[in-house]
């Protein structure tokens, strides 16, 4: 076997290996697991960035009001939690897949070391939008 067909198996054996962990991960993004209050929940990905004033936090909640949903820090954490339910307008429809998950969910973030103080709720294509202030020093202890 000359080495240009081995290294394009392993290639192709590689692409396969990363497409399988990607739709894995996608699966397990949103499993259901039992929440800080012991009640059944699934956990919506995140995504964190951070600016020289702001810690932004995109939590992925599609068809979820920023204002149905709770963002607190406790003890440097950010929980984020609320509920997600069908809208009224689907309700009586006949479901033929349902993908995006129902009911409780709960999400807690280690936060990076600093000071955070407003914690803002917006809605960003689709996703809550978590904001955190960062106070004193940029944030940094």
């Amino acid at each position: 076997m000359s080495s240009g067909r081995s290294r394009s198996w392993m290639w192709a054996d590689a692409v396969f290996l990363m497409e399988h962990l990607e739709r894995q991960h996608r699966n397990q993004a949103f499993a259901p697991t039992h929440g800080v209050t012991g009640k059944p929940a699934w956990e919506p990905p995140v995504d964190m960035l951070e600016t020289a004033t702001h810690l932004l936090v995109l939590v992925a909640l599609p068809g979820v009001d920023p204002q149905q949903a709770e963002a607190f820090i406790e003890d440097g954490i950010l929980m984020v939690r609320g509920r997600r339910v069908l809208p009224p307008q689907l309700r009586g429809a006949r479901v033929h897949r349902l993908e995006l998950p129902q009911g409780r969910f709960e999400r807690r973030v280690q936060l990076p070391a600093g000071r955070y103080g407003d914690v803002a709720r917006s809605s960003l294509h689709g996703c809550l939008l978590v904001t955190l202030t960062k106070t004193e020093n940029g944030g940094r202890p």
